[in-house]
């Protein structure tokens, strides 16, 4: 019981923290990640707000998940995007309310630290097994489909959703060259004093193989 409770405030805190990291480099302005990208320019083209599309494409995703495994769609996984969402759009519309015009230095700063507080937010979102976000899982629906490699598949799905996101006017720049670049070794740098940290709080035993 104690274990179970102890992965879900990881679970929460990834998600709370991958928002704010995501809303962070959005505040920025100097360019996101190709999804976050894609929401923006949604929100911005069309209208709702930035977590509206979050669960708006991530039921998408879901449903065309489902349809690329062949098998029932994960819905647990609404319960991730709806978090995010409501997460981001709280970062967003109240914690963020009114702040513009911000220097360079800040903006950078604000860069810096937001793919940073992403990749910390993953690892200690990943340490729950339960409703992935729905794009991890169109990775590996991809690489099911395509007998590609995952970097190859993750490769074809981010850079669909870059050209969609350059279309629909979304916020790319440094940011989204960093995202690409660095989220894979900051979530290597994190997880394992992260699991570490659950390991110690759940009272869970090292397996030593000789």
């Amino acid at each position: 019981m104690r274990s179970g409770f102890i992965i879900g405030m990881f679970y929460l805190l990834g998600l709370l923290l991958l928002s704010f990291g995501i809303s962070t480099m959005i505040v920025a302005d100097l360019g996101v990640g190709p999804w976050d990208a894609l929401y923006v320019g949604l929100a911005e083209t069309i209208g709702f707000t930035v977590g509206t599309w979050v669960f708006i494409l991530g039921i998408l995703l879901i449903l065309l998940n489902g349809f690329l495994m062949k098998r029932v769609p994960d819905f647990l996984a609404i319960i991730t995007i709806f978090l995010i969402g409501v997460f981001m759009d709280f970062w967003l519309l109240v914690a963020f309310a009114g702040i513009e015009s911000l220097a360079m230095p800040l903006r950078a700063f604000m860069l810096t630290a937001g793919v940073a507080i992403i990749g910390l937010g993953i690892a200690c979102y990943l340490q729950a097994d339960f409703a992935r976000n729905p794009i991890d899982s169109l990775m590996m629906a991809i690489q099911h489909r395509t007998g590609k490699s995952l970097a190859v598949s993750k490769t074809m799905m981010e850079v669909s959703v870059l050209v969609l996101a350059f279309l629909f006017g979304g916020p790319i720049g440094l940011g989204t060259l960093l995202v690409a670049f660095s989220m894979g070794a900051l979530i290597q740098l994190f997880i394992k004093p992260v699991t570490a940290i659950r390991k110690r709080l759940t009272n869970e035993q090292e397996v030593v193989i000789n």
